[in-house]
């Protein structure tokens, strides 16, 4: 089965987690210095927070499938939603290792379907790479 995932770049972490703590009535899943992540069955959400203060608000909308044939079935909606995807394929972001393709809808939100198969101890490589300057902000 599917999940939504949010994420959303917020001003300030520990303010930020608290109010998603007590919406949610649960604490993250996944909790650094600079992201926090509710995995939530009720409403079935991946919903996520990311430290980014000069730029706060939606970071982007996604699908995550629970395996590679469930990606397979997402992306294939992708090609049917007529846009530019950008396929990032395997990757290690939001402290995950992940396979990932994206798509931005006509209003300009970025989608991404994603399947995740293990967890990671940076925030992300590559393209999702942070540079020396915004991980010393982060811890």
């Amino acid at each position: 089965m599917k999940r939504f995932h949010v994420n959303v770049r917020v001003k300030n972490l520990q303010e930020s987690v608290a109010f998603y703590n007590a919406l949610f009535a649960a604490a993250p899943t996944v909790l650094k210095a600079d992201y926090a992540k509710w995995m939530l069955e009720d409403p079935r959400i991946n919903f996520a927070i990311s430290l980014h203060p000069e730029n706060a608000g939606i970071e982007h909308l996604g699908i995550q499938a629970e395996s590679a044939e469930e990606l397979t079935e997402v992306y294939g909606n992708l090609k049917k939603a007529k846009g530019a995807i950008r396929e990032e394929g395997k990757c290690t972001c939001c402290y995950a290792k992940s396979e990932k393709s994206w798509i931005t809808d006509p209003q300009g939100v970025d989608w991404e379907a994603f399947y995740t198969f293990g967890e990671a101890t940076i925030y992300g490589e590559g393209n999702n790479a942070r540079s020396a300057k915004e991980q010393a902000i982060a811890i």
